[in-house]
């Protein structure tokens, strides 16, 4: 049965490392949150490792400069994984063909064209990727919507159409369908992936609750020194973070006040386990703890 907690703290001494996502838990997309911000550093403080596992569509270095740009303290974290990061080691290895069709905003240009060390030195070794019209592609790399302020999935009905009726496989930078930013629901590349797979499409997945990106934190996890590490997945995604995290063997930590927070009760840091638990049961999911926000 999950196990409500009351802060990270609680945890301390049984987890070498967690992997923390950050919309939701580490900030709403404007903003930090200084609880969050403190239970990680405190986290670092008893020798534990902070690898901030992301579904953001671009890589590492963007994300980076966005948590510079919160106050986000350095001191707060000490690796990053992120699902562009592992999207763009897909798109080099030709997963969706070498001309691409790009369905993504100006802002996520940096998916071509920034790679982190540990991918740099492969993709220098691949042959070019060339982005075309949709009609001369051999594929589709999908980074979120042109504009998700204003647009909604049914903005790209026609042209997910046309790239289903044209046989291209769709690479997802970013499994997750929607993410709040303050007070504002998104929708994200997920929910393009998902429409595109409802009309019969294919669509390939490589950030949270897919494997690669796991593959990816764990292996810069063991470059970073911690080899053989116990593993705490901290999320508010039940379908991402949460699900992610059971698929691979690991404990996991469901932060209820994020996308779920209506859910649980009027008191966001504290969720009713009468409301949560029943929930959870239906979801089919079970966390090995929960907490209302990250602190």
């Amino acid at each position: 049965m999950t196990e409500i907690l009351r802060s990270l703290a609680d945890l301390s001494g049984r987890y070498d490392a967690v992997f923390c996502d950050l919309w939701g838990c580490l900030h709403n997309g404007k903003t930090a949150f200084p609880a969050a911000v403190a239970a990680l550093q405190g986290f670092r403080a008893t020798g534990g490792k902070v690898v901030l596992l992301t579904n953001s569509p671009r890589p590492k270095s963007s994300v980076i400069k966005q948590l510079d740009g919160m106050n986000v303290p350095r001191d707060a974290w000490d690796l990053i994984a992120t699902s562009g990061d592992a999207a763009q080691m897909g798109m080099l290895s030709g997963a969706v063909g070498r001309k691409v069709h790009h369905i993504g905003a100006p802002k996520d240009e940096t998916f071509f064209t920034d790679f982190a060390d540990d991918l740099a030195g492969y993709a220098a070794t691949q042959p070019p990727i060339t982005r075309v019209p949709l009609k001369e592609a051999e594929g589709i790399v999908c980074t979120g919507l042109f504009d998700d302020l204003t647009e909604t999935p049914d903005d790209y009905r026609a042209a997910l159409l046309l790239g289903k009726t044209l046989g291209l496989p769709m690479l997802c930078a970013n499994p997750d369908i929607v993410v709040d930013m303050g007070d504002k629901r998104l929708y994200c590349a997920g929910a393009l992936a998902q429409m595109y797979e409802q009309m019969g499409g294919t669509a390939l997945y490589f950030g949270k609750p897919h494997p690669p990106i796991y593959d990816l934190a764990r292996r810069r996890l063991a470059e970073s020194g911690v080899t053989d590490p116990q593993i705490l997945c901290i999320g508010d995604g039940i379908r991402t973070d949460i699900q992610g995290g059971i698929g691979e063997g690991l404990d996991t930590l469901f932060i209820t006040g994020g996308l779920e927070a209506e859910r649980f009760g009027p008191d966001i840091e504290a969720p009713e386990a009468g409301l949560l638990l029943p929930w959870l049961e239906g979801e089919q999911l079970s966390p090995t703890y929960a907490m209302g926000r990250l602190r």
